[in-house]
């Protein structure tokens, strides 16, 4: 006669079944998907980082997923800029290059492009 055991998975809320599996061999099992689970997060989060603009400075999300209509007043804005002042210095970082931005002018209205991987430090 066989013996069933039905186990109530702790992380995903999943019933198994299994025929005299051992404790030691379910944790196994349970931890080998657990990481399976982060290795594929982890690469969602990389392929996404790549169609993303990096803000590094005083705002509320350093990550804004990039639109074609994305500029660098939309990204600041979609940021939430949150310095009680208006930037002293911003700088574009793109393929290691950096791009000094006049905080005058960007504030007078012109704006600037941004592409997907730019990282934009503001100061």
């Amino acid at each position: 006669m066989k013996l069933w055991i039905w186990v109530a998975c702790s992380l995903c809320g999943a019933f198994l079944t299994a025929g005299c599996v051992s404790k030691a061999r379910h944790e196994e099992e349970v931890k080998k998907a657990f990481l399976a689970g982060q290795s594929e997060a982890t690469n969602r989060m990389q392929k996404n980082l790549g169609q993303s603009i990096t803000i590094q400075g005083q705002v509320r999300q350093s990550f804004i997923p990039w639109t074609r209509e994305m500029t660098l007043a939309k990204a600041i804005l979609a940021a939430g800029y949150v310095g009680a002042q208006d930037p002293r210095e911003i700088t574009i970082i793109r393929d290691g290059e950096e791009l000094s931005i006049d905080v005058g002018r960007l504030l007078a209205g012109e704006d600037y492009p941004v592409v997907p991987g730019d990282t934009v430090r503001i100061k």
